[in-house]
C-alpha cells in the first residue's frame, strides 16, 4: 500500500506522518517532561527556607525580650524623632 494514497480526493496518510501534528504536540509534551523534572527536583532537595522556622522565630522573640538589641532600637528611634530642645 502506498504511503500517499488518495481515496475520493482525500489524503490517507497516518496522522503521525504529518509534521504539523508533531509541531502542535511538542509544546504539551515539553511541559509534561518539564513538570516531571520539576517534581523530581522538589522531592530530592528539601526547601531550606522551611527548615525549623518556628524554633528560630521563638529564639528571635526571646532575644528581643532580653533587650539585647535595645541600643539599635534606640538609635533608630533617635534618628527619626527630632531633638527635644529644637523648636519647629
Amino acid at each position: 500500500m502506498a504511503a500517499n494514497m488518495q481515496v475520493n480526493g482525500q489524503d490517507t496518510k497516518q496522522w503521525w506522518k504529518y509534521g504539523y501534528v508533531w509541531l502542535i504536540l511538542s509544546g504539551p509534551i515539553a511541559v509534561i517532561i518539564a513538570s516531571f523534572i520539576t517534581l523530581s527536583l522538589a522531592l530530592k532537595t528539601p526547601d531550606p527556607v522551611v527548615d525549623d522556622y518556628y524554633r528560630k522565630g521563638i529564639e528571635i522573640n526571646k532575644r528581643l525580650e532580653t533587650k539585647e538589641l535595645l541600643p539599635a532600637v534606640e538609635g533608630r528611634n533617635h534618628a527619626v524623632t527630632p531633638a527635644e530642645d529644637t523648636q519647629p
